[in-house]
């Protein structure tokens, strides 16, 4: 169960009611916890707090600074935290709190133009989780109600005496304002969520974290995320983008996947002109070319992200292989772009390197789901043929793995997973397995292939492995596949997929100078994203090699906040 619990929204939304209902159920469950209410009027940590609701620092509440403001609350909460809560919270007991640090987005983010929001929000958290150091909390339910509602509860509250509103309570005109900030803190959630509840490993990122797991099944994020994102479609997504004043800066970003468009949409955002460069003709990355349509709708979610962040005004350009269409170093020096962030992924195939790779029908997993998903080469309209054959050998065991032999299968192919270790030791999601058993994909564990088959006009007819037992672990801590002596067989087949992972293409290393990489032929960057050429950022697989699109969009994210106090130094 989650350490710290906040119930959040605007006045007369029903928070205490909720509030009470949750600590009812705590009671009746034997929960440990403690129920705090904040601001905490009755110390004089809340003086500021008081002042300011009392209109004593301006009659309506825009005349108070939002950071000023913001303060107030914060201090309030740090004292609240270290006189009445810390011990509790420190030795494990449940926190369940009535407003917390979000009420300052909510409230202070009408006070400073669209534009800044994305500036407050990080200043905001900065200060009270980084600076002055009171706990993020690990969930806040936000209570949505319209305001003509909660007015009238308000009222209802006071017996009708309308002077007793403070200066939130009293202006309906702020507090329409003060919900479609909270809209916006909404709309950023719900863009990342409607993909990530899709395809990111859930089950260790967040669910293996839940305490309700140890006795029985966690708490389904991942579905409770897919949900979310999903409402928002049907519901909320036809809010109007923010108005935003460009700031007369340009900045590229190379790539159109996760960790571009995140980075791209954070930099529009704060001012800067962006335009993303993308080397094929869709835009949307490994969204659109590696994930299969039936683990995430490219026209029902991906087309909406990508939409999403033109909104915003950024300019995007397919068919640009920076590079060779265009260098970086002539973007930046010829076409005025200030900074560079690349996203570019990774997909540079890896193979074997054993007999029978180069036989017509062995195929890496990128090229098979590329064709499939971006080509439409399942189409027989289009002139971007796809070969599957009778069976498909895939092999390799990540999520990359799955996505190639469950495409095989609905292109009408009998398919097999040969993979080198054990079930258990499989690095794909385990609902991803799961569903791959249930279409009928047939499993070689403890399975190396050794060599590839062909027939006298080079096609593949069959490949030769050999069982495998597990030894000691090796470096990562999986154990070691070990060769069973005499245990040689073959598989027969028409296509071998090779899914062994990817890497990225060494092109912008070959062509941009001081830019380094890795012996993994990664780019080497810091942890705010700054790679060893100044003015040049990357993140998501460039970077790390093949990893999540959730952890990509976060590297993104992170980068366009370098990027701008790049700018805003070199300004000075």
């Amino acid at each position: 169960m989650p350490k710290l619990i906040i119930i959040e929204g605007l006045d007369g939304c029903g928070k205490s009611t909720q509030t009470q209902l949750l600590e009812n159920f705590f009671k009746d469950s034997n929960v440990d916890y403690k129920k705090i209410k904040l601001p905490d009027y009755d110390s004089p940590s809340s003086t500021l707090v008081k002042m300011y609701l009392a209109g004593e620092f301006g009659k309506n509440a825009s005349d108070v600074n939002a950071y000023a403001a913001g303060s107030f609350y914060a201090v309030d909460r740090f004292a609240s935290y270290v006189l009445n809560w810390k011990k509790d919270y420190d030795n494990g007991t449940v926190i369940l709190a009535d407003r917390y640090a979000t009420s300052n987005s909510i409230y202070q983010m009408e006070k400073i133009e669209p534009s800044k929001w994305d500036e407050y929000l990080d200043w905001s958290a900065d200060f009270e989780y980084n600076k002055i150091g009171i706990p993020r909390p690990d969930c806040v339910i936000f209570l949505d109600m319209p305001v003509e509602i909660s007015q009238k509860l308000m009222t209802s509250r006071y017996n009708g005496d309308e002077g007793k509103k403070d200066v939130h309570e009293a202006n309906v005109e702020f507090l329409q304002k003060c919900r479609k900030g909270i809209a916006f803190r909404r709309h950023l959630c719900y863009n990342s969520l409607r993909v990530c509840g899709r395809v990111c490993p859930q089950e260790s990122q967040c669910e293996g974290s839940c305490v309700l797991g140890v006795k029985g099944e966690p708490v389904a994020i991942g579905k409770l995320e897919r949900f979310v994102g999903d409402w928002k479609i049907e519901n909320a997504d036809k809010m109007p983008a923010p108005d935003i004043k460009r700031n007369g800066h340009k900045v590229a970003v190379i790539g159109s996947g996760p960790s571009g468009l995140a980075c791209a949409s954070d930099l529009a955002r704060m001012g800067y002109e962006v335009k993303i460069f993308e080397a094929l003709h869709k835009v949307g990355g490994v969204l659109v070319y590696g994930i299969p349509e039936f683990r995430l709708p490219k026209e029902k979610i991906v087309a909406r992200e990508v939409e999403a962040v033109k909104k915003l005004g950024v300019e995007i350009e397919t068919d640009v292989i920076v590079g060779r269409t265009v260098t970086i170093d002539e973007l930046m020096n010829e076409e005025g772009y200030e900074a560079v962030f690349i996203g570019s992924g990774a997909g540079l195939p890896r193979f074997m390197g054993i007999p029978g790779e180069n036989l017509n029908g062995v195929v890496s997993a990128n090229e098979f789901l590329t064709r499939t998903n971006l080509m439409k080469a399942y189409d027989t309209h289009y002139d971007t043929p796809i070969y599957v054959g009778q069976r498909v050998v895939v092999v390799g065991g990540g999520n990359v793995a799955m996505d190639a032999v469950r495409t095989a299968k609905r292109l009408g192919a009998e398919a097999t997973i040969v993979y080198r270790r054990s079930e258990k030791e499989l690095p794909a999601r385990v609902e991803e397995v799961h569903h791959a058993k249930e279409e009928g994909i047939e499993f070689r564990m403890l399975t190396n292939p050794t060599s590839i088959i062909g027939d006298e006009k080079g096609w593949v007819v069959g490949i030769s492995c050999v069982e495998m037992e597990l030894g000691e672990p090796d470096e990562s801590g999986r154990r070691s596949p070990i060769e069973k002596a005499g245990s040689d067989f073959e598989i027969p087949c028409d296509v071998v997929i090779m899914a062994l992972g990817t890497s990225p293409n060494p092109l912008l290393k070959m062509t941009t100078e001081g830019l380094e990489t890795n012996r993994k032929g990664c780019l080497v960057a810091d942890e705010k994203g700054a790679t060893t050429r100044e003015g040049i950022f990357a993140g998501g697989d460039a970077v790390t090699g093949a990893a999540t699109v959730i952890l990509a969009m976060g590297a993104g994210r992170k980068a366009a906040k370098s990027i701008d106090e790049y700018i805003r130094q070199k300004k000075h």
